[in-house]
């Protein structure tokens, strides 16, 4: 009986090892001209990338990500100089005024002269008081950055008189800024020296729209200099 047991046991064994040989398939042909094919496993662990915690130094924006979007001022902060308490009050401003960094690290804000000043005049209109509000709110962000106001005309006109009334309109908004915050800013006129957009169409005429953008005051929160200690 145990004879018989044991001679079955090994006829199993047999028939098991003859079926795996047949699933294997001997080739001398190279692999290295074959297609290679990644394919899902059903079942297999989804890998995530989640954000670092607040070690980081990035901060999150969105709840899937932790790099800032383009569009917020993220490379124009200058969070050093900014009082903790002030910060998220200064990164709305940023935006509201649509502010943008210069190559010097200064943080410009430009307001349309058309919105501050009547045709040809350089006496602040009353409706001109919120955009300065807002200008001189972020100023204070910034206690120790020297403050600078340039004013820009467009194309029209001579040299010299696009320079005085632009000089008279940075004096205009480089007081109403000292009023709101107790600083005095240097002030320049530049005329028409520096336009943002084309006085002229490609065909030689009058481009209104272009002038509009270059009738403009632009107010500088220049890089506070080193403490000395």
């Amino acid at each position: 009986m145990k004879s018989s047991l044991w001679l079955a046991m090994v006829c199993a064994a047999m028939a098991s090892s003859a079926a795996s040989a047949r699933d294997v398939i001997r080739s001398d042909r190279k692999l290295s001209g074959e297609e290679t094919r990644l394919e899902r496993v059903t079942g297999a662990p989804e890998t995530r990338l989640s954000p670092q915690g607040t070690g980081g130094g990035l901060v999150s924006s969105s709840p899937q990500t932790g790099l800032k979007s383009a569009d917020t001022p993220s490379t124009l902060l200058r969070e050093a100089e900014v009082p903790p308490e002030r910060l998220e009050r200064t990164r709305e401003l940023l935006i509201e005024l649509k502010a943008q960094p210069t190559p010097a690290k200064a943080i410009s804000i430009d307001l349309p002269a058309d919105v501050l000043f009547d045709f040809d005049k350089h006496e602040l209109r009353v409706d001109a008081a919120p955009s300065l509000d807002k200008a001189a709110e972020l100023i204070k962000s910034y206690p120790n950055a020297p403050l600078l106001v340039r004013g820009h005309t467009d194309g029209k006109g001579s040299d010299a008189y696009n320079d005085r009334l632009s000089e008279r309109r940075a004096a205009s908004v480089a007081k109403a800024l000292e009023t709101r915050t107790g600083r005095h800013p240097a002030t320049q006129g530049l005329g028409r020296r520096e336009p943002v957009a084309p006085n002229l169409t490609p065909d030689g005429k009058d481009n209104p729209e272009g002038r509009q953008l270059n009738r403009r005051v632009q107010i500088l929160i220049e890089v506070a200099p080193p403490q000395g200690g």
